[in-house]
């Protein structure tokens, strides 16, 4: 894991720190770190935010699943779940709603360092989304031919991000409603840290390791503010094994309310024998 909050006065990132949403230009910075082990199978480069609380109530309803799925209505109609980020300037927002409003949209880019040589490290930006995601629940709107831009005319983009949905790749499967970033940000997290698919490092040939152990470099457009609400942001490489992925949370829940059932249970059964024997029928007078 690699934080870049930039908090600390020493992390290269502290000049990003009191960055806006549509800073012009980003902000940049450049951390660098070694990898003690290599990683042999594909990895996940997943991005990490704390202290952000996804799961609030007026969060989570503020979407538009219809406009989402391609309605041509709903496009030019949000629901008013979306307020106040339903419409802008007398225009529908599309995608509207908080959560569309505050995706994540720093930049983060990987080099391996040979002899002072940067080699950027191939990330792939597709198939990071679920596929029920992709192909069933996020559509683009419908219409004559496949412009985007003319597709989405009449409507304006969620008022913190720097460009429209239909700009948010140059690549016609990976753009407006159907952008895996995009659709990854907006299957909200149950807890106030989380961390979300960012991009996937494959391997090349099973003679080499995907990274070797050595050093790296990580570069980063610092667009997303965290500093106000006091929250982090990390970017998390992450392997596979034979036995699937590394995470710990599900392990620590089983524990925690193992170890809660266990406690209960002593306490139930000293109960038991300290007071179910006891004779509860009332003594009836002659």
């Amino acid at each position: 894991q690699i934080d870049y909050t930039g908090t600390e006065p020493s992390s290269p990132c502290n000049k990003c720190l009191n960055v806006s949403w549509d800073s012009t230009p980003p902000c940049t910075c450049t951390i660098n770190f070694t990898l003690e082990h290599s990683f042999e199978s594909n990895v996940f480069m997943y991005y990490g935010l704390s202290n952000f609380y996804q799961n609030h109530r007026r969060y989570v309803k503020s979407r538009d699943d219809s406009q989402l799925n391609g309605d041509n209505g709903s496009l030019l109609n949000p629901s008013k779940e979306c307020e106040p980020y339903r419409t802008n300037e007398d225009k529908p927002i599309a995608p509207c709603g908080a959560i569309a409003n505050s995706m994540f949209n720093d930049t983060l880019e990987l080099y391996r360092i040979d002899n002072d040589t940067r080699t950027p490290i191939t990330l792939i930006k597709k198939g990071i989304a679920w596929w029920t995601d992709k192909n069933v629940k996020f559509r683009n709107p419908t219409g004559d031919g496949n412009n985007l831009t003319a597709l989405f005319q009449g409507t304006t983009k969620p008022v913190n991000w720097p460009k429209p949905v239909y700009m948010l790749d140059s690549e016609p499967d990976n753009n407006g409603f159907i952008n895996e970033d995009f659709i990854v940000w907006m299957r909200t997290a149950a807890l106030p840290t989380f961390r979300k698919l960012y991009r996937l490092i494959e391997r090349k040939n099973n003679l080499q390791p995907t990274l070797q152990a050595g050093r790296y470099s990580l570069d980063i457009a610092y667009n997303y503010p965290v500093h106000s609400f006091d929250g982090r942001k990390r970017m998390i490489l992450s392997t596979i094994s034979w036995m699937g992925g590394k995470n710990p949370f599900l392990g620590i829940a089983y524990i925690t309310v193992g170890s809660i059932c266990f406690f209960l249970g002593v306490v139930l059964l000293i109960i038991h024998h300290k007071y179910g024997n006891r004779n509860t029928s009332a003594d009836i007078p002659n």
